[in-house]
């Protein structure tokens, strides 16, 4: 049954990204794709949450699967920024490749660390 629930919600996580990367792109004027900068950032802080929560706590092991593997799995989007990498590497823009990417890597990670604390704040 599990494996059923992480599927249905991989199913909405992949939705909440495609809305939320409608969003942005309808107000974003930078020369980067900056939507999947704010999905990816948000998922690494939301993932950070929950395994901060928890951490050393037993029973959670279906909520770490559903939200954890399924929505955040789901929501996330490590290939389409490749892609997009790519693509920006493929026109010679350079600059942008590398401020896209390393700077997603950089804020996803700052956020990742941000949510394991704030996730082990909470009771």
């Amino acid at each position: 049954m599990i494996l059923f629930w992480t599927a249905l919600a991989g199913g909405f996580g992949g939705a909440m990204r495609f809305l939320v990367d409608t969003g942005v792109a309808r107000v974003n004027r930078l020369s980067i794709p900056f939507g999947t900068i704010v999905i990816n950032v948000t998922a690494c802080l939301l993932l950070g949450v929950l395994n901060g929560f928890i951490a050393g706590r037993v029973g959670f092991d279906s909520l770490a699967a559903i939200v954890g593997v399924g929505i955040m799995g789901g929501y996330s989007t490590f290939s389409t920024a490749s892609v997009e990498g790519a693509r920006l590497l493929r026109a010679k823009r350079y600059t942008s490749a590398v401020t896209h990417g390393g700077g997603m890597l950089l804020v996803s990670l700052l956020a990742a660390y941000l949510g394991l604390w704030l996730g082990g704040l909470l009771v």
